[in-house]
């Protein structure tokens, strides 16, 4: 009954909707935008859309867990998952190894460590730091673990953040690492959205949630005031000592140090997603740096801030203008003396082939990834002066994907990853010192893989664009239209879309004679800054012209066809997904859509929403809120209209961008008489699952749907 009353008032809602898109919310609506049906599905703990998410959980249950392929791919996940043969990834933290890891045991999960020189042995002697399991079950609570804060130098103390249902607000506690417990009367910051740093030992910089009547919480649900709080002390007698506004994203402690003893103490309001105001914590008072608005101020190596440019930028008083993509120097000192007028020194530039990714400092050298035509590279960077670095290139090989996993700055010693589509995970030990790097960890082989091969092709995108993108197939693959395809892209956020090694997508796919496409379409980090601005806002119609037009030259080549043809994709993904199935329902017959954006009229209202505007753009301004209601998935659907059957996958306890959008997505196409297949977990955050059981099964759902609709 629950599900059969609202049918029928959507019905009437929907019948008396016009042609032009969208729903009234908040906002000022558009002319011919009806009143939303399905608001009363934002209510995501109500015992009505708990009732409504049960009935189609249910629902989708008896088709795709009743498929007789679903045990043996649950099954097979879950062995790959759960195998012993996954690689530790490592943690420095004082020279020893941490590592996290969970197992058929350690559902939750332990944090372990051992020593280096242990750590490179084929089995390694693990000693167990904290059980998240045992946690879990003395505190009744679904804990699931999201990392360690740490007090720099030595690492001993350390606030864990606790999280309940993998959801993004947490419970920090303060850890001795030394003692293997937490500290009796120590740190203890109840659930909330919330950052925390380190002073000293008795002092954090906290950003959080501070309680009724303070109004600390911006729109888009983080908090915008820092305070200062001593040990021993009540947190409600912290001390304020930064203040954004409440129209902000949020506001974040940092403190960076380095090994000669440095250290710059900082306060970054967002002001958007993208653009940030910092200020520097000086003995006279806090000091906002003369930064451009789109900048990562992320390190400091020999007192010197590395920053990158996400902007082209010309410092005050300064002749040169830097490049958007630059990675750039400041000397701390000169900049604690003079906050405005900067005087940068280039560590490295991009090209029109090479942009900066990810970034890390050892004890006296900076750790660089690149991607060169979306292949990857990496190098040592070494301060040789005042204003002068020298770049050492690793070598590394080609057609991998390589990033950092962990750098020590008790010494020079760091490890990269390396993987591929086709190549396991292979660990490489570093030593900057000497530039010597050599492999100590290589994961078997996960599936068989020796009848597959990967190319990067290209397509070209409605407005001439080349958009670049890896196939994945078997050698003999027949170019006759019949292979069964998935394609994935991200398109948001300046994230990069590059090759992994996906043991499950190898087993589950590849083996079955599937062909899997990576799209490195705009709004990406691909190809530097300009590549994702390039999709910004009401510019973003490019990024979906872009996968589109992936979609039509693999039916162009023969290596697949519309039947044949399916595409998966979460978060801004997701949308990506919604919009593609709304515009282009003739290109796919099996869209997977997990823990999405869908309406996008009403984004900002929903979970941490309000935080996109400046990806997105905002319904409040009517320029904007036209082109949002001309993209949003949700508003775009139609009655007369054949859409290839979706999956849609989210979770509960999404905190970020919410049940909401699946859930009324779902909703209007069950009014629309549209065929739908939905799955809703309770636990997992925004992701999909809090445990390798969890995530077993939702892998072996998403394959079982993509076989049904592709293969057979």
């Amino acid at each position: 009954m629950l599900r059969s009353l609202p049918r029928v008032a959507c019905l009437a809602a929907i019948a008396a909707a016009t042609v032009l898109p969208g729903f009234a919310h908040t906002a000022q609506p558009l002319a011919g935008e009806q009143p939303d049906p399905f608001e009363w599905l934002e209510d995501v703990s109500s015992p009505r859309a708990l009732a409504w998410v049960k009935a189609e959980n249910d629902r989708t249950a008896r088709v795709l867990e009743a498929d007789p392929r679903f045990p043996a791919l649950r099954a097979t996940a879950l062995k790959v998952l759960e195998s012993p043969d996954r690689l530790a990834a490592p943690v420095f933290r004082k020279g020893a190894i941490y590592n996290t890891w969970q197992d058929p045991v350690h559902v939750r999960g332990i944090l372990r460590r051992t020593t280096l020189a242990d750590y490179l042995t084929a089995q390694p002697h693990w000693q167990t730091v904290i059980d998240y399991d045992a946690l879990a079950r003395a505190d009744h609570e679904t804990w699931v673990h999201k990392g360690l804060t740490c007090l720099y130098p030595g690492d001993r103390l350390c606030m864990v953040a606790l999280s309940a249902g993998g959801e993004d607000a947490t419970t920090l506690r303060e850890f001795d690492l030394k003692t293997g417990k937490f500290v009796p009367g120590g740190f203890v910051l109840p659930r909330s959205k919330q950052s925390v740093d380190w002073v000293d030992k008795d002092t954090l910089l906290v950003s959080r949630d501070w309680g009724p009547g303070t109004a600390s919480m911006t729109s888009s649900g983080y908090p915008f005031i820092i305070k200062e709080w001593k040990r021993g002390q009540p947190l409600a007698q912290a001390r304020e000592v930064f203040r954004g506004k409440p129209s902000d994203v949020r506001a974040l402690p940092g403190v960076l140090h380095d090994a000669q003893g440095h250290t710059a103490l900082l306060f970054e309001r967002a002001v958007s997603f993208f653009e940030d105001e910092v200020s520097l914590a000086t003995p006279s008072g806090n000091k906002r740096l003369a930064l451009p608005p789109k900048q990562d101020l992320t390190d400091l190596l020999q007192g010197q801030l590395i920053l990158t440019l996400n902007q082209d930028w010309r410092p005050e008083g300064a002749t040169q203008t830097f490049a958007q993509g630059s990675i750039l120097s400041l000397d701390l000192a000169e900049v604690q003396r003079d906050p405005v007028h900067l005087k940068p020194a280039v560590v490295f530039a991009p090209t029109a082939q090479e942009f900066a990714q990810t970034l890390a400092t050892t004890r006296n050298h900076l750790l660089l990834t690149t991607l060169d035509h979306v292949q990857g590279r990496a190098y040592l960077y070494t301060r040789a002066g005042a204003g002068a670095w020298t770049r050492t290139p690793l070598d590394v090989p080609d057609n991998q994907s390589i990033d950092i996993l962990t750098t020590n700055t008790s010494d020079d010693r760091f490890f990269l990853v390396l993987l591929g589509f086709l190549s396991p995970s292979s660990y490489r030990l570093g030593d900057a010192a000497t530039g010597e790097l050599k492999v100590v960890k290589t994961l078997p082989p996960q599936f068989d893989a020796a009848s597959d091969v990967v190319e990067q092709l290209s397509a070209t995108s409605k407005d001439g664009t080349r958009v670049p993108y890896f196939v994945i197939h078997r050698k003999d693959m027949p170019y006759d239209g019949s292979n069964p395809t998935i394609m994935h892209a991200y398109g948001g956020f300046q994230l990069s879309s590059t090759p992994y090694y996906d043991a499950i997508l190898g087993k589950l796919w590849l083996e079955r004679g599937g062909v899997f496409v990576l799209a490195n379409i705009r709004g990406g980090g691909e190809f530097g800054p300009a590549w994702h601005d390039a999709g910004l806002k009401t510019h973003r119609q490019v990024i979906y012209d872009d996968f589109a037009a992936v979609a039509e030259d693999l039916t162009a080549r023969r290596i697949t066809s519309p039947r044949r043809l399916g595409m998966i994709g979460g978060s801004n993904g997701g949308l990506l997904m919604g919009v593609e199935m709304t515009q282009h329902p003739e290109l796919w017959h099996a869209v997977d859509i997990e823990v999405p954006l869908l309406d996008m009229l009403r984004f900002e209202q929903i979970a941490a929403g309000a935080s996109w505007v400046a990806e997105y753009g905002s319904a409040s301004v009517p320029e904007e809120r036209r082109f949002l209601a001309s993209i949003s998935p949700y508003n775009q659907l139609r009655a007369d209209v054949t859409y290839p059957e979706p999956l849609i996958f989210t979770t509960t306890k999404d905190d970020r961008v919410g049940p909401v959008h699946a859930r009324k997505f779902a909703a209007r196409l069950e009014a629309l008489h549209k065929p739908f297949l939905y799955q809703e977990i309770l636990e997992g955050g925004h992701g999909v699952g809090a445990d390798l059981e969890q995530t077993a099964r939702t892998e072996a759902i998403e394959y079982v749907y993509f076989m049904r609709q592709l293969m057979d």
